[in-house]
C-alpha cells in the first residue's frame, strides 16, 4: 500500500479546520499563504486521486485578500459538483451535458459559504449520485489516498479524497444511501449524515419525493464537523429540531444505545462486527445504557429503496434533456 497525501511544512500544516482558525486569528499564517497551500496541495494531488471536477482558483485568490466574515474565514474548502455555487457549473459528474455557471448561489452553497469557508473549486462525483463507487466512464474513479489501488467509496468520493490527504480540512458532501458515510468509511474520516431537515438544501432535492438525502461535511476531527454544525446553524436554524450549539465537550445526558450488526438478508463482515461491538463497550463504560437490537426496519427494505432509486434515475432520463 502506497499512501498518497500532501501534507507538509506549509501554511496548512497538519491543522484541522478548528486549528487552522485559531492560526489564523493568531496571525501564525495568513489568509493567501493558507489559500495559495491549498491550490497547491490540490493540484499536486490531482494526478493520482482524480478528485476535482471544477477549480476556482482566481476567485478563491481574489476572496483571500478580502475575506468574507464568519467563523471560519479564509478556510479553504470544497464543494460537490451537485449544487449550485455562484460562478461555477453544476455538472452533476455527467458528461452529458455542459452546464453553465450558477447565476447565484443555492441554499446550501449560501449558507455553507456564510460560516467564511473560502471554495477553491468543486469535488468529482458518481453519476448524479446514484453509484456507491465514483467510477467516470471517460476520466476514470476517484482514488483512496490510502491505496489509489482502491477507489475512495461513494458519490462524494472527489470531497473524501482531498480532505483525507490533506488538500483542505473540510469539504462539503451529501448523502441519500451512504455518499457521506462509506467514503468517511473507506478514507478515515469523520462522516455524520446530519438529520434529514438540519441544514439548508437546494431546490432540486427539496423537490425529491421522498427526501432521503442530507447535505453534510467530511472532516479529520469530531471538534470540526461540530463546529461547521453551530455555525450553520448561526445562518440557517431548523425550527422543527432542537438547536445544537456549541458542543465541545462529552454531554451530561446519559443515552440509550442501540447496537445492530447483522443486515437484512447478510450481516457485516467479523472485522466490522468486531469493531462495532468494541465501540459499544467503550459507550458502556463511560456510563451509557448499550443495548444489542434485531433490524429495526421491515424486511421489505431493500426492494422499498431500489425501487425508490429506480423512480429517481426514471426522472433523470425523462426529463434530463429538457433539465
Amino acid at each position: 500500500m502506497t499512501r498518497v497525501h500532501a501534507f507538509g511544512d506549509d501554511a496548512l500544516g497538519d491543522r484541522d479546520a478548528v486549528g487552522l482558525v485559531t492560526a489564523i486569528w493568531e496571525r501564525e499564517v495568513s489568509i493567501p499563504d493558507v489559500v495559495e497551500a491549498a491550490i497547491a496541495r490540490t493540484e499536486r494531488l490531482q494526478p493520482r486521486l482524480n478528485a476535482l471536477a471544477y477549480v476556482a482558483y482566481d476567485r478563491a485568490r481574489a476572496e483571500a485578500r478580502n475575506p468574507h466574515g464568519g467563523f471560519f474565514a479564509g478556510v479553504p474548502t470544497l464543494l460537490k459538483d451537485n449544487v449550485e455555487v455562484a460562478s461555477m457549473p453544476t455538472q452533476q459528474g455527467c458528461d452529458a451535458f455542459r452546464a453553465r455557471p450558477a447565476a447565484v448561489d443555492g441554499d446550501f452553497a449560501r449558507m455553507f459559504l456564510a460560516t467564511g469557508l473560502l471554495p477553491i473549486g468543486k469535488t468529482q462525483l458518481s453519476e448524479f449520485g446514484f453509484s456507491p463507487s465514483a467510477e467516470h466512464p471517460r476520466l476514470g474513479p476517484v482514488r483512496s489516498p490510502w491505496d489509489p489501488a482502491h477507489t475512495a467509496g461513494a458519490s462524494s468520493a472527489g470531497t473524501a479524497a482531498l480532505v483525507a490527504a490533506g488538500a483542505v480540512p473540510l469539504a462539503h458532501g451529501n448523502d441519500g444511501g451512504g455518499s457521506i458515510r462509506i467514503p468517511a468509511a473507506v478514507n478515515g474520516l469523520v462522516g455524520l449524515k446530519p438529520t434529514r431537515g438540519r441544514l439548508a438544501q437546494d431546490k432540486l432535492t427539496r423537490q425529491m419525493p421522498i427526501r432521503i438525502v442530507s447535505d453534510g461535511v467530511l472532516t479529520r476531527s469530531v471538534r470540526d464537523t461540530a463546529a461547521f454544525l453551530r455555525e450553520a446553524e448561526q445562518v440557517y436554524r431548523a425550527l422543527s429540531l432542537p438547536p445544537i450549539g456549541d458542543v465541545t465537550r462529552p454531554g451530561r445526558t446519559r443515552l440509550r444505545v442501540a447496537v445492530h450488526t447483522g443486515g437484512i438478508g447478510r450481516t457485516a463482515d467479523p472485522e466490522v462486527v468486531e469493531l462495532t461491538l468494541k465501540t459499544a463497550r467503550l459507550l458502556e463504560e463511560l456510563g451509557h445504557r448499550v443495548d444489542q437490537v434485531e433490524h429495526p426496519a421491515p424486511a421489505t427494505v431493500p426492494d422499498d429503496f431500489l425501487l425508490y432509486w429506480s423512480l429517481l434515475a426514471m426522472a433523470i432520463v425523462r426529463t434530463g434533456r429538457r433539465q
